[in-house]
C-alpha cells in the first residue's frame, strides 16, 4: 500500500492510498479521513460508498464530511466504485462497467474476473484498514449515495453485526425494479432474478430486517426519483418486515452533492449517536 496524496483537514488528515487488490485483481484506490481524536486512540469508522461515475474524491471534495467527522470523532473510509484499469472490463455507458460496480460480486463473464466490490470491502479493505489505521472496528457504520446508497443498505442488511449504523442519500433501494439495477444485475449476475435478490435491499429487508434505524434522505426534485429510486417500495417493505426506518423526502433538493452537503451533518450525527452507544466507546 502506498500513500499517493494527503492534506491536513479540520485538525485531522485526509489521505489517498493505492494498493494491489487480490480480490479485484487490479490496483485499487481509496481515501481515509482520520479525525484529530485518533491521536488519542482508535476511533469508530464510517464507510461512505459513492454512486455511479464517482470515486473517493466526490464525497471528500464536495460534501463537507470531514468537518462533521472531526466534530464527532469518526474515521471516514471512501473506497472506489469499481475496479479500474486497461485490463478491466468496461462499457461505453456510464451505468455499467468501470465506475459502476454496484457493490456486488459478478458471476458473468467478462465481469466476474474483477467486479467483486462487496468482497473487496468486506474481506480485503476492512482488514487492511484495521491493520494500518487507528480504527475501532467494533464500531462501524455505513452510508452512501445513489448506487452507493444501494450498497450501504445491502451491506448493512447482510452484515448488521458489522455495520451497526446505516444511512443513505437517494438510494436505488429496489434495483430489481429499476432500469439501472436491471441493466447492471443482468450483466453482472445473469438473467436469473432469484440471484438478484441477494443484492436488492427491498428483498433483503423483507427476509432479514435489522435492529438498526435506517435513515434515508431523498430530494423531491430528484430527476431519478420515480423511475430509478422508488423509495416508497423500500419504505413499504420495511413496514411489512418490522424494520425501523426514517425516510424523509426533502423539498426542493435534487440528486447532486449540493443535496448531500446540505444534510451530511445530520447523517454523520446519526451514525455517531449509534456508534457511541456500543459498549466500550470512548465518546
Amino acid at each position: 500500500m502506498k500513500q499517493t496524496s494527503s492534506w491536513a483537514s479540520f485538525a485531522g488528515k485526509l489521505a489517498v492510498y493505492e494498493h494491489a487488490s487480490d480480490v479485484c485483481q487490479c490496483p485499487m484506490t481509496f481515501a481515509v479521513y482520520t479525525p484529530p481524536q485518533a491521536s488519542q486512540g482508535p476511533v469508530p469508522v464510517l464507510w461512505y460508498l459513492s454512486g455511479l461515475t464517482c470515486n473517493w474524491s466526490n464525497v471528500m471534495e464536495k460534501s463537507g464530511i470531514q468537518r462533521a467527522a472531526a466534530e464527532h470523532g469518526l474515521m471516514v473510509i471512501a473506497p472506489d466504485t469499481s475496479p479500474r484499469g486497461d485490463d478491466v472490463a468496461d462499457d461505453d455507458a456510464y451505468d455499467l462497467g468501470q465506475g459502476a460496480g454496484f457493490y456486488l460480486t459478478a458471476t458473468q463473464a467478462p465481469w466476474s474476473k474483477h467486479y467483486r466490490m462487496d468482497q473487496y470491502i468486506l474481506d480485503e479493505l476492512t482488514p487492511l484498514v484495521a491493520e494500518r489505521f487507528p480504527a475501532d472496528m467494533r464500531r462501524q457504520g455505513i452510508t452512501g449515495h445513489s448506487m452507493g446508497g444501494h450498497g450501504a443498505l445491502t451491506l448493512h442488511l447482510k452484515h448488521a453485526d458489522r455495520f451497526r449504523s446505516v444511512s443513505a442519500f437517494s438510494p436505488c433501494s429496489s434495483p430489481s425494479e429499476a432500469p439501472w439495477g436491471q441493466k447492471a444485475f443482468g450483466a453482472y449476475l445473469g438473467d436469473d432474478r432469484e440471484a438478484w435478490k441477494a443484492y436488492d435491499a427491498e428483498h433483503l429487508v423483507r427476509a432479514q430486517p435489522s435492529k438498526a434505524t435506517i435513515l434515508i434522505d431523498t430530494g423531491n426534485a430528484d430527476p431519478f426519483l420515480d423511475e430509478q429510486l422508488m423509495p416508497q417500495r423500500f419504505i413499504d417493505a420495511c413496514e411489512a418486515a418490522g424494520q425501523s426506518v426514517e425516510s424523509r423526502l426533502q423539498p426542493g433538493y435534487d440528486h447532486s452533492y449540493y443535496f448531500i452537503a446540505s444534510l451530511i451533518d445530520q447523517h454523520v450525527a446519526h451514525h455517531a449517536q449509534v456508534l457511541k452507544s456500543v459498549p466500550g466507546s470512548r465518546f
